[in-house]
């Protein structure tokens, strides 16, 4: 089972801070050597503004599609790439850093074990990378702005100071949320549920066939599940929420999402939690397979999990958004993400710049996506082919995109975020606890986490 690491996407006040030098110090030429080699470093200046050095970190995607999309830059622009793509990217690029040679733009996610990437967060050491979603792409004539999906730039993790500044850029994209079997929908004529009410409706329908209307694979997914219904739930005031705001638990927002919970856990098949572990978790996603579960949360790798499972006759991947908490309301799906940006000392900005507007380009964009790397980027799902178009078309289809999740906190002893927020599931599946039970926990420690928030 691919593990979903909720530290991930928290926030990004993370690790001890890596050492980085400025480097290095000159001794000024006597006049006449001065006036003898202006020239030279007029030439050495402008060379140096045509290029850009571009650190990315390999995964499972390959190193190919950068040299691919590295080559496709230079031929649009004229810019010369000095590419840096390994495995280990922190162990290759530290050394330099240290000496005062930084890459102009850097491929490496939060979540990192090194925490890279937070540690130039946490130490004010990024570009400001606002104005790129004005840039024309290269090669095109639209901006970035006009090419990117809604919400993948206005969220805790692409905006880490909430100052409304854009210091990291959305790349490749996973979406989130609630996988069926669309066969059955289309034999029995049913409708996808767009709000909660019609979730009910259906699930007593489904019910007098013998069939249950929610499972999910362990306790640990509710985490994405659970962030887009907050999503959903508080709105506005969902950025507080996931700051542990005082009496945040405590409001009419938060009483609609623990009567889903209730509610949702009447209607969930009664052998979920005894299979809800890293042994069994198969068992409850073959419930689905099976017309013995309509839905469950899950991430687009569900599919590659269960590509050899047996599967009732007529069985069709379906994905949908959760349910509108009011009718006409928000349909949110929560997404991972990783992201590039650019080190505080670049030494070619402009040039940097220009390089991640072209990630977003046409030519780039079919790159990365042969070998299923895909971007947040408008229209991009209809040239997706099988199951691929099912989960990435769910944000071109009216869902909003969550993207941001609860904030790091100091180590608690006994407490922590999924044990508050997403394991009573199982309890409350099973009847050993009660909603009211479960209000009361997370109001507790709420508290705790408040208490204990990293500092940046």
């Amino acid at each position: 089972m691919k593990k979903k690491l909720l530290s991930a996407l928290l926030s990004v006040a993370m690790v001890a801070s890596l050492l980085v030098g400025c480097g290095g110090t000159t001794t000024e030429a006597p006049a006449e050597e001065a006036t003898t080699e202006a020239p030279a470093e007029e030439a050495t200046t402008e060379e140096a503004a045509q290029v850009v050095k571009v650190a990315a970190v390999e995964t499972a995607y390959g190193a190919e599609i950068w040299t691919k999309v590295a080559a496709e830059f230079e031929a649009a622009t004229g810019i010369k790439v000095e590419l840096t793509v390994d495995k280990n990217l922190e162990d290759v690029i530290s050394p330099d850093m240290k000496a005062g040679n930084f890459p102009d733009v850097i491929m490496r996610a939060v979540g990192a074990e090194s925490g890279l990437t937070e540690t130039f967060i946490k130490d004010n050491n990024l570009v400001d990378l606002t104005d790129v979603m004005d840039l024309t792409v290269p090669g095109e004539d639209v901006t970035v702005a006009d090419k990117m999906l809604g919400g993948f730039t206005s969220n805790t993790i692409t905006q880490p100071y909430g100052d409304g500044k854009i210091y990291l850029m959305p790349m490749f994209y996973s979406p989130c949320g609630l996988f069926y079997n669309a066969g059955l929908f289309a034999e029995k004529d049913w409708e996808v549920p767009t709000t909660w009410d019609e979730m009910w409706a259906l699930g007593d329908k489904a019910a007098e066939e013998g069939i249950a209307l929610f499972t999910y694979p362990t306790a640990g997914y509710f985490d994405a599940f659970l962030y887009a219904l907050m999503h959903e739930a508080f709105g506005d005031n969902f950025a507080d929420v996931l700051q542990y705001g005082e009496g945040a638990w405590e409001t009419a927002e938060a009483e609609a999402i623990f009567a889903i919970l209730d509610k949702l856990a009447d209607y969930t098949e009664v052998t979920t939690p005894a299979n809800a572990n890293d042994d069994n978790f198969q068992k409850n996603q073959q419930l689905v397979l099976d017309n013995k579960a309509l839905f469950m949360p899950n991430g687009n790798w569900v599919i590659g999990e269960m590509a050899e499972a047996p599967r009732a006759d007529g069985f069709e991947w379906g994905f949908t958004a959760l349910p509108a908490v009011t009718t006409g309301g928000e349909r949110a799906s929560y997404a991972w993400f990783e992201q590039v940006w650019m080190p505080g000392p670049a030494a070619n900005v402009e040039a940097g710049k220009q390089f991640i507007a072209f990630l977003y380009s046409d030519v780039a964009a079919a790159i990365f996506a042969e070998k299923g790397a895909i971007q947040p980027i408008n229209g991009l799902a209809d040239t997706l082919e099988g199951d691929a178009k099912i989960y990435y078309s769910i944000y071109d289809t009216g869902a909003v995109a969550v993207l941001d999740a609860f904030a790091a906190t100091e180590s608690i002893e006994g407490t922590t975020i999924r044990g508050t927020f997403c394991d009573p599931i199982n309890s409350l599946v099973s009847g050993d606890k009660t909603i009211d039970d479960w209000k009361a926990q997370i109001i507790k420690d709420n508290d705790t986490f408040r208490a204990n928030l990293k500092q940046q």
